[in-house]
């Protein structure tokens, strides 16, 4: 009987892990559709998933009990088996799955381009998460870049969100913006827009290790880089600090160091999970958490749906070929491969110029 493969994290000890195997339905209910993950792509944004898996609810896409949990990723699959008659065997889909072999959803709402899973679990939950592209119908997909859109686009499009709620708020009167982690993607794509389209407006610098100096002052989309340790170096000018990375102890220093000149201070990511906020002392404005699937939907409604897709497609577009090179790809199948990526991710040992895509199909126990 074939199988179904799930990479299970501990919900309250992201460094728990184990693998579960359960039967696939031998027959589905109407309207349903039974997926196989092919690739999807692992980042230390679904680190982040993981640290507010509780907090904003993402355990609750792909639920299994209160002591594990799936952890949402990006990727492609192929429909396997279908009892939706909108929804043919072999259609490829892009979207939000579990690191698991397989996913049962349950499609409605099935356009030319999309389709929705409304599953009971996932009805509250935002949209965006639970809608799947046809890459059929998409004009803008092409197979030989899937790596590069499971990598970037998703972070991308938090990167696109944040450079219009910065710009739509004037940038909170600062004259720079300050982004942590910016080695990372979410950051790339915001230096890349912040740099490109809005250099009139507001500098942008980049802290990162020290070791991930030279990388990001050779990508040419910050005007300064400097290495967490050179925080005092940030001159004493209005200030918006974009932080990626969730180091309590870097967003302090920053904080602490520019006080009233910092202006706004947005809260991202979690890449550094295990040295979060905590109860340190911050002189400046209170750190607020921005929340992408918010704005998308007050964008959608002031742009309509339309709008707002030929917008993010029109920015992604030069970002992608602007961003061609910057990373190499390492491909990895089965579980040590995905047990392996997960580690480094979790332990932020991962090198900036290599994005990671893994798959689990065909996975044999």
């Amino acid at each position: 009987m074939a199988q179904q493969l799930d990479f299970l994290v501990g919900r309250r000890d992201l460094r728990q892990t184990q693998w579960r195997e359960q039967a696939l339905p031998q027959t589905l209910q109407a309207g349903q559709v039974l997926l196989a993950v092919d690739s999807f792509a692992l980042t230390a944004n679904n680190i982040t998933y993981g640290v507010a898996g509780d907090s904003m609810n993402y355990w609750q896409f792909f639920p299994v009990d209160e002591d594990w949990g799936r952890i949402p990723v990006w990727g492609f699959a192929d429909v396997v088996a279908s009892e939706h008659p909108d929804v043919p065997v072999g259609e490829r889909l892009y979207g939000y799955y579990p690191m698991s072999s397989h996913l049962v959803i349950q499609a409605d709402r099935v356009t030319e381009r999309q389709l929705m899973d409304v599953s009971a679990h996932r009805q509250g939950l935002a949209s965006v998460y639970n809608q799947y592209q046809r890459v059929a119908a998409d004009p803008g997909y092409l197979r030989e870049a899937e790596d590069a859109q499971m990598l970037y686009r998703p972070l991308f499009t938090t990167s696109f969100l944040i450079d219009d709620f910065l710009a739509d708020n004037g940038f909170f009167g600062a004259e720079k913006v300050v982004l942590t982690s910016a080695s990372s993607k979410t950051s790339l794509g915001l230096a890349y827009l912040l740099h490109a389209n809005r250099a009139d407006q507001v500098r942008v610098i980049g802290l990162t290790s020290a070791a991930n100096v030279a990388f990001v002052k050779g990508l040419g989309c910050y005007h300064q880089v400097l290495s967490y340790d050179e925080i005092d170096r940030l001159e004493s000018q209005p200030t918006v600090i974009v932080d990626m990375a969730g180091n309590g102890e870097v967003l302090a220093a920053v904080h602490n160091h520019l006080d009233e000149a910092l202006r706004y201070s947005c809260l991202v990511g979690a890449t550094h999970w295990d040295a979060r906020q905590g109860d340190r002392e911050m002189a400046g404005p209170t750190p607020e958490l921005f929340f992408a699937p918010s704005h998308v939907e007050k964008r959608r409604k002031e742009w309509g749906g339309t709008g707002f897709e030929s917008r993010l497609g029109e920015a992604w577009a030069g970002f992608s070929a602007s961003a061609s090179g910057w990373i190499t790809v390492a491909h990895g199948r089965g579980r040590e491969a995905v047990d392996n990526t997960y580690q480094l991710m979790l332990e932020n040992r991962a090198s900036p110029d290599c994005g990671h895509v893994l798959s689990l199909r065909e996975e044999q126990s």
